[in-house]
């Protein structure tokens, strides 16, 4: 797999990770671009960590990946040492992300890339975990990449849906925060 710059990433054998297509990372980085320098990315449900290297590569001030798997942790550490430059931060936190998303509630993101199996009962309780220990920057925003024959894009307490982007069997939905009392306490 290459990526910006036209870097070799290594990816998992076979099929355990489900890499996002190249078009659909470079649409992504289209619409983000101008907010991704010096930009806090979280990517949730990192896979060999494709997104977190783009960011990266594209001058993110720090990239830190969830990931549940030990093997492709160890796959994603390596893809971001090889293309981070001295001054960036990263770091892959292995686990559940609903678990680790609780435990980053300290933090802010500007950007969130989520990309679970497509088939996974995931969505919904990760966009409620963003919103629920507020990681989500107040101008940040989610991508979810998902298959809009399998999971169709809902309505999030606290999140509105702004765009919605269709690759072939891949969509993209953006969510960024809706200001309301509920957000603002």
């Amino acid at each position: 797999m290459r990526i910006y710059g036209n870097r070799q990433l290594k990816t998992m054998p076979g099929q355990a990770v489900r890499p996002t297509p190249a078009r659909v990372r470079e649409a992504l980085f289209n619409i983000w671009q101008g907010n991704i320098v010096g930009c806090r990315w979280l990517d949730i449900c990192a896979g060999n960590g494709a997104m977190g290297a783009e960011a990266l590569c594209r001058d993110a001030a720090e990239v830190i990946g969830i990931e549940r798997h030990g093997k492709t942790c160890h796959i994603i550490k390596e893809n971001w040492h090889k293309v981070a430059k001295p001054e960036q931060k990263f770091r892959v936190i292995r686990g559940d992300a609903i678990e680790k998303i609780k435990d980053l509630s300290q933090e802010k993101f500007d950007r969130i890339y989520f990309d679970p199996p497509y088939a996974s009962n995931l969505y919904q309780p990760v966009l409620d975990a963003i919103v629920k220990y507020r990681i989500l920057a107040d101008d940040g925003e989610i991508a979810v990449e998902h298959d809009p024959k399998i999971w169709s894009a809902t309505i999030i307490s606290g999140l509105e849906i702004y765009k919605t982007k269709l690759y072939g069997r891949t969509a993209l939905t953006f969510y960024r925060l809706k200001y309301c009392q509920e957000i603002q306490k």
